[in-house]
């Protein structure tokens, strides 16, 4: 194995390790000595990939983000027509919003640890672009009327996100069920003419 793949598997180790105790305990109470032990790595070997803990958190929700943009995507493009695959997108958000794990990483710890400007920004780069985009491409066919789509988006996403949140207090069967059928409803409450 060369360097570059040594330092790569390091690199890839020190972030799957780090996710699985973020996830498990919530960043506030894992210790970069936890993280190099789980890791078998020293601390030298975490501060030549990470600045520190929160550089390391940010890679972890990096990450996070890119598994949820891949559901979102994969769930998209199994729909139908435009309509279809928009509807199917926000569906897989919220349902991967409801997971524990991305509940713990991307949505309480995220704005916490990285201050709620940095997490805005790495969500607006992981999501809502996207959003924003399919509700342009609406917009366009005329699926939906014409309207602003920066308050739209920011509207949308902000609900999405509450809604996973809240499914994370809940213990209620049938929570998850009931919360997509309200998506369900207020998306389709876009199509009403204005």
């Amino acid at each position: 194995m060369t360097r570059a793949e040594q330092r790569e598997r390091t690199r890839r180790t020190l972030v799957a390790e780090s996710r699985r105790l973020f996830a498990a305990k919530g960043y506030a109470a894992v210790g970069l000595a936890e993280i190099v032990r789980e890791s078998g790595v020293t601390k030298g070997a975490l501060y030549h990939h990470f600045e520190g803990k929160a550089d390391l958190f940010r890679a972890v929700l990096e990450q996070v983000q890119q598994e949820v943009a891949a559901r979102v995507v994969a769930a998209a493009e199994a729909a139908g027509d435009p309509w279809g695959r928009f509807k199917a997108g926000c569906a897989a958000f919220v349902t991967a919003g409801a997971d524990p794990e991305i509940q713990r990483i991307m949505l309480i710890d995220g704005p916490a640890v990285l201050g709620w400007n940095d997490w805005r920004a790495m969500d607006e780069d992981a999501s809502a672009e996207h959003l924003a985009e399919a509700l342009a491409d609406l917009v366009a066919n005329g699926t939906i009327p014409d309207q602003p789509i920066a308050p739209l988006t920011r509207l949308l996403s902000g609900a999405m996100n509450e809604a996973a949140l809240w499914l994370a207090q809940t213990a209620t069967p049938g929570d998850l069920t009931a919360t997509l059928a309200a998506l369900s409803r207020l998306l389709e409450s876009l199509r009403a003419p204005f």
